[in-house]
């Protein structure tokens, strides 16, 4: 029975706790370092990264977190998540804030702008279809979003999508503190796999559309081949339940 953690200290960790149940997966929430042993794979909710990093610190989460990276067991960034996983983050409030790391990119703290610039929109992910089912579309839900500016070699873009015409410039200080811009395309990704690593800029979790978390469980399953596979040992599919009690949601899933 696979046991998929979702860290639980703020954000959209309910829904995506309730996504998981709702493909029959045990998803169990984590707060503290020790909570982390034992768990297939992890979650990393949006909410505000800000905040979101002050309550990691307080509760000494980032050394287990980093080191939970590095076993190579999938771990899955939405919104906030995926600037946590982001070997370098711009964009962000004097001083900035710790990273995770173990994602080979740089990510911009508020690429789409404040809460008023949310949106959706339908993102062309021909993957998702292609290992998963279903349309060659899926919803995007965008609150309050980051985006991802570069990639390194071994980052396999998986989504990108239209820069807003309403975004506003975002801008970064140089070392002599002139603003400078650093981002003029048309088009933005929005969605990226690394190895064990899968994030997102969006939040699956406020759909209907179960695939992303489908595609996330899948990884587990190739993670668990390819150990098998070095050991000489045939692999097994792993049975799921749902454990979990229902739990009320903190925002509304959009169809």
């Amino acid at each position: 029975m696979a046991v998929v953690g979702v860290l639980a200290l703020q954000g959209s960790y309910n829904e995506h706790l309730a996504a998981l149940r709702r493909i029959g997966v045990r998803g169990v929430e984590v707060r503290k370092p020790e909570q982390l042993q034992g768990l297939d794979s992890l979650i990393i909710p949006g909410g505000e990264s800000t905040t979101m990093a002050k309550l990691a610190n307080y509760h000494n989460l980032f050394p287990a977190l980093q080191e939970f990276v590095g076993t190579g067991r999938p771990v899955w960034g939405t919104c906030a998540g995926l600037i946590f996983l982001a070997n370098k983050a711009v964009g962000q409030k004097s001083g900035g804030q710790e990273l995770i790391g173990g994602l080979d990119c740089t990510v911009h703290r508020n690429f789409f702008g404040s809460q008023l610039q949310s949106f959706e929109t339908e993102l062309s992910v021909p993957m998702l279809a292609e290992k998963e089912g279903g349309s060659d579309t899926c919803r995007g839900v965008f609150i309050r979003a980051p985006a991802i500016l570069d990639v390194g070699s071994d980052v396999e873009v998986l989504a990108d999508c239209p820069v807003p015409s309403d975004r506003p410039s975002i801008t970064i200080a140089s070392g002599e503190g002139v603003e400078e811009e650093v981002y003029s395309k048309d088009r933005v990704i929005v969605a990226v796999r690394q190895g064990n690593i899968l994030a997102t800029a969006f939040h699956p979790e406020l759909t209907s559309d179960s695939r992303w978390h489908r595609f996330f469980l899948d990884m587990d399953k190739e993670s668990d081949t390819k150990a098998f596979s070095a050991l000489s040992l045939s692999s097994s599919s792993r049975d799921s339940q749902d454990g979990s009690k229902n739990k009320p949601l903190d925002l509304p899933i959009f169809e």
